[in-house]
């Protein structure tokens, strides 16, 4: 989403009671968050807004309130940062924690998990980016651009991509099934593909949000191995990976054009992890993201991080659909009327002409009787 700000107006004016001003002022916070997780349980029946900002806003200093409506729930407030964690499966936090009204000062403490989501590296030698081939037409072409020095952290490791499509758009399985067609486009397979899949579907049919893809990337020689650390490939140089996708039959509109909003795919490898690591439940892990419940639980993810080059990892594109303003509008619609014309005279006249034929032997046989 390109922005929160209809959501956090929804929850202003639905959610959140008029007399309950915390509530409203945590909605509206909501305008400036990085990312926002919602999980709703279905058996306790329970909805968990978790929102994350990485720095404070621009105009103002880092002020929280926190309000407890009941005396007997316990307020805990903590001041952590990254450590460098003794495992590198590990994640691990460091700071303060006090609890309002009863410690005097904070208390300083220290937590590791095991953390199966990891950088790749915070260099631009594991940075990706996402475009559309031109021209676009009726079957866009995403590709990405990988960097060649991008080696996998360990043996065993697969390099994946995770996209979510809108309904406008879908992807051909079937088209996907020929080996040599995926050796073209430097894919491997199709992991899972769940959603609106349907090939024929015009948009208007289709009652889903869109469609969720997991592909398994091949990546070159050079790069599906494990190297040194400190050996790199040439500066600069890239290797592509394109996925095939289709549009579907869109309404019409007044210039011939509509607007596509389609998100970045997620780039990582998937790897996995020590016999003697424990994967224990880590709380600071993003979990039901989509993709990470498609692998085992034992399963490590480093990701890579897309190029920055604009305020959002959106891909806007500008797609063909029938123009009403056009003046081959017109020629469509006479087109279409004057096939439909033809088309009924023709079987009206092949009827007419079974019909004379059955009667001329009928005629033939009383002549011969008689």
């Amino acid at each position: 989403m390109q922005s929160l700000t209809d959501f956090a107006t929804y929850l202003h004016q639905r959610i959140c009671p008029e007399q309950d001003e915390s509530c409203r002022r945590r909605a509206a916070s909501l305008k400036s968050v990085d990312y926002l997780d919602i999980d709703y349980d279905t058996i306790s029946q329970s909805l968990v807004l978790s929102a994350f900002w990485h720095s404070p806003r621009p105009t103002r200093d880092w002020h929280e309130r926190i309000d407890s409506s009941q005396a007997s729930v316990k307020v805990e407030v903590g001041v952590l940062a990254n450590e460098k964690p003794t495992h590198a499966e590990e994640f691990s936090l460091g700071g303060f924690l006090a609890v309002v009204g009863e410690d005097s000062k904070p208390n300083p403490t220290l937590f590791s998990f095991p953390s199966r989501h990891h950088f790749a590296s915070s260099t631009s030698a594991t940075e990706y980016s996402t475009a559309f081939l031109e021209p676009i037409g009726l079957h866009p072409t995403l590709r990405l651009t990988l960097p060649s020095s991008s080696a996998p952290p360990t043996e065993g490791c697969a390099l994946h991509t995770y996209l979510t499509l809108p309904s406008s758009l879908f992807l051909d399985k079937y088209q996907l099934s020929s080996p040599n067609f995926l050796a073209s486009k430097n894919l491997h397979s199709i992991r899972s593909l769940a959603g609106e899949t349907d090939l024929e579907a015009p948009i208007w049919a289709i009652s889903k949000w869109g469609s969720a893809l997991l592909l398994q990337l091949a990546p070159p020689p050079s790069t599906s191995h494990p190297r040194p650390i400190g050996t790199f490939d040439e500066p600069g140089s890239s290797w592509h990976a394109d996925v095939p996708l289709h549009l579907r039959y869109l309404p019409p509109s007044q210039k011939g054009q509509a607007s596509i909003s389609v998100a970045w795919p997620i780039v990582f490898w998937a790897c996995p992890s020590d016999d003697g690591t424990k994967m224990n439940t880590n709380p600071f892990d993003r979990v039901n993201l989509g993709y990470d419940g498609l692998f085992g639980p034992r399963t490590m993810f480093y990701h890579l991080q897309p190029a920055s080059g604009g305020d959002t990892l959106l891909e806007e594109i500008q797609v063909p659909v029938l123009d009403l303003e056009g003046s081959k509008m017109k020629w469509v619609e006479f087109g279409t009327v004057a096939t439909i014309v033809l088309g009924f005279l023709w079987v009206c006249l092949s009827l007419l002409a079974v019909n004379r034929k059955s009667l001329g032997r009928k005629g033939g046989g009383l002549k011969k009787r008689d």
